[in-house]
């Protein structure tokens, strides 16, 4: 097919769909089912039956089945997907296993992670896995919610079902059905902007 590269290692299963402009190699596997859509690159990596991955890259990955992936997502060595996730818009996974129906839908790095099933990973969720000098490992489990703009700074243990509210900067281990929230007060002076800008 025009507009698509599959090295002689990689394997392509009867009944998968791959679309123009992408290149497969590196021993690739796709499985029945799966569809890759225009412009991805995937290099040694797995993709399930039935997942879709749009406009993306996968090097090392492995994806399991009724996923969807992207657009724009980067999953690197080690990220290991499991059945039934999202990974969103311009979503990293490195060296991180995800369980079954874990959902990160947009703009999250996640690195040196174990997440487990049923996970919500919100906007702007930051793995924090280094310190300058050695990675370190997150572990969040099952059920749990991670709310939009926050920094998990590893090493760190999130429990099964508690909520990290959006905004919040965690440093500490967070028990099984916690509630963990930390934001700075807002001050808002009522016309305290008027003149800054100029007229309105």
């Amino acid at each position: 097919m025009e507009g698509v590269y599959i090295s002689s290692d990689s394997a392509v299963e009867e009944g998968a769909k791959i679309y123009a402009p992408a290149h497969i190699s590196g021993g690739s596997h796709i499985c029945r089912g799966a569809v890759i859509m225009p412009f991805c690159t995937l290099i040694g990596s797995y993709v399930g039956e039935n997942t879709v991955v749009f406009s993306s890259t996968l090097n090392g990955a492995h994806v399991g089945e009724n996923c969807t992936v992207g657009p724009y997502a980067y999953l690197r060595g080690g990220a290991n997907i499991g059945n039934n996730c999202r990974i969103g818009d311009f979503v990293e996974v490195k060296s991180s296993s995800i369980g079954d129906g874990t959902k990160a839908a947009h703009l999250a790095y996640i690195g040196d992670a174990e997440v487990g099933k049923n996970v919500n990973i919100g906007c702007g969720a930051v793995f924090c896995n280094y310190d300058g000098k050695k990675k370190h490992k997150t572990t969040v489990g099952d059920n749990a919610f991670i709310g939009a703009n926050c920094n998990l700074i590893a090493p760190l243990d999130i429990g099964k079902g508690s909520f990290i509210a959006a905004g919040t900067t965690v440093s500490r281990n967070v028990g099984d059905e916690s509630f963990c929230i930390g934001r700075a007060e807002e001050h808002i002076k009522p016309g305290g902007a008027r003149g800054r800008y100029g007229d309105f």
